[in-house]
């Protein structure tokens, strides 16, 4: 298995303005996913494709490369784009069965991380056989497109079993923490961070962001409160094993005592 750690901003980049790759790449997000899907125009598919395979060895950030979903007639032509590029993840739109991404793994002849994007009723039903399917490494949440799918609302009530199941599933399979769709309100730094609290909250790695703007409130919403932080402090700092002691009055064992090591690592890592 490929090494992949979440994450925690990871930012789309148009894969047909590679005037905008330099921005991207020191921008401050974890991650710049070069995009040949949504963000291209049917017409630009192929200089788009030819930008990223002239650009993408330049960039200091990880990169991830989110390829045309596997029936469209770009996507061949993709997967053979990114098997030049060493280094780089592929993200696959609309992953809703596993056999498209063994196929993938295939063409791409070597070992190369994959990350699923759960776009669809199909995919949240197929998860188990995704997240066992070869080359991935965690799945991300396409939550608008999800919410077309099903007709239903794009709200967090309405979405709630969707993203603990996805949470819970890469949990048990293994898998790194998933990464949270976008929010489309570019103009509103605190929905981004209010919406990257609740992803947090909900045991997802990151989530994906669409404008540099969105960068340092997702930054924000990911990383604990202070008061999480004095405590977890207060917590390891009394402790010298993994016993049950009692801190403060609130009896902490072994749970609560990994719980403070995980807030103080995360406020570490953001």
């Amino acid at each position: 298995m490929v090494s992949f750690v979440t994450p925690v901003v990871p930012l789309f980049v148009p894969g047909s303005r590679p005037d905008r790759f330099a921005k991207a790449d020191g921008s401050g997000a974890d991650a710049v996913i070069l995009d040949l899907e949504d963000a291209v125009a049917p017409g630009d598919k192929d200089r788009a494709r030819d930008a990223v395979l002239g650009h993408a060895a330049t960039l200091g950030s990880p990169v991830i490369v989110r390829v045309n979903a596997a029936d469209t007639p770009w996507h061949g032509a993709d997967v053979d784009a990114v098997r030049r590029l060493d280094g780089v993840a592929v993200m696959l739109p609309k992953a809703g069965r596993p056999e498209d991404i063994a196929g993938m793994a295939r063409r791409m002849g070597r070992d190369v991380a994959v990350i699923a994007l759960i776009e669809s009723a199909a995919g949240l039903a197929n998860l188990p056989d995704i997240l066992a399917a070869p080359g991935i490494v965690a799945v991300a949440f396409g939550s608008i497109d999800f919410s077309v799918d099903l007709g239903c609302a794009h709200d967090r009530l309405t979405l709630l079993a969707a993203r603990s199941e996805i949470v819970w599933r890469s949990r048990a399979a293994g898998r790194a923490a998933p990464i949270d769709g976008i929010t489309t309100d570019i103009g509103s730094p605190e929905a981004a961070e209010d919406d990257a609290r609740h992803a947090m909250a909900m045991g997802f790695g990151g989530k994906m962001a669409v404008h540099p703007r969105q960068i340092q409130p997702i930054r924000t919403g990911f990383r604990p409160g202070e008061d999480e932080i004095a405590w977890a402090r207060g917590i390891v700092g009394a402790v010298s094993s993994d016993e049950a002691v009692r801190v403060n009055g609130e009896m902490v064992d072994r749970p609560v005592i990994e719980r403070a090591r995980w807030i103080l690592r995360r406020a570490a890592s953001t």
